[in-house]
């Protein structure tokens, strides 16, 4: 269920996506924690992705499967890391986190190509969210969000 995004990465269109706007709700209680509580969160959620999507892969037989989203959930969340709970930086962080997710430049795609099992899933999505955030951080210092 975890590995699946509570059921958006069943979606026939788009599993990635489905699976990244089902973790916006998600991100809103999690914007409520204080920065340590919210950053050991991740690093549990990041932990924990690594074995459920491991496992789900292993399970299903093919490395990345599509509707394994889990990772999509943990990289927004390192997306939104360090914006408000604003209308505008949710767009902002979801806009970012698909683009580097699913462009892949470098060292993002390398790792894709690279990394296998559960810590190959989830760590292109870990890089892609670090790169958003960066970005989104930066837009919201300028004062556009």
């Amino acid at each position: 269920m975890l590995a699946f995004g509570f059921g958006s990465g069943l979606s026939p269109k788009a599993p990635g996506t489905m699976g990244t706007l089902a973790a916006i709700p998600l991100w809103l209680l999690l914007n409520q924690l204080p920065m340590t509580i919210y950053w050991l969160v991740i690093l549990v959620a990041i932990i924990v992705g690594i074995y459920i999507c491991g496992s789900a892969a292993k399970t299903l037989g093919v490395h990345d499967h599509s509707g394994i989203v889990w990772d999509e959930f943990v990289g927004l969340w390192i997306a939104m890391a360090f914006l408000p709970p604003t209308l505008g930086s949710v767009i902002c962080g979801f806009v970012l986190f698909r683009f580097f997710d699913i462009v892949k430049p470098w060292p993002i795609s390398w790792l894709d190509k690279n990394m296998h099992g559960g810590v190959g899933i989830m760590i292109d999505d870990i890089v892609a969210g670090s790169f958003a955030a960066c970005l989104a951080f930066y837009i919201n210092y300028l004062g556009y969000l």
